[in-house]
């Protein structure tokens, strides 16, 4: 069962790292112990998130940079966080 569990997540889209660009938010602070848990909250929310097509579409419409996370996504809050705690590029 667990793995068949890890193969549906495999196939589903993750967008996070392409969200993260686009706010210029740099992936490797990820490694940094006061927003490594941020970051693996944001990225488990995103491997379950519902609104996969919503989100492409939302990715494929905005330009290169955005400023703030679109209100849809469920780690927008830890995305704006990791923003304000300057894990800029």
């Amino acid at each position: 069962m667990a793995l068949a569990t890890a193969e549906r997540t495999q196939q589903r889209p993750v967008y996070l790292r392409e969200m993260m660009r686009r706010l210029d938010i740099d992936p490797a602070g990820a490694i940094l112990p006061q927003s490594s848990l941020s970051y693996f909250t944001a990225l488990h929310r995103c491997e379950g998130c519902p609104c996969k097509e919503t989100c492409r579409n939302w990715l494929d419409s905005m330009p290169a940079a955005v400023s703030t996370p679109p209100r849809f996504c469920p780690s927008a809050d830890i995305l704006f966080e990791l923003q304000v705690d300057g894990l800029h590029h």
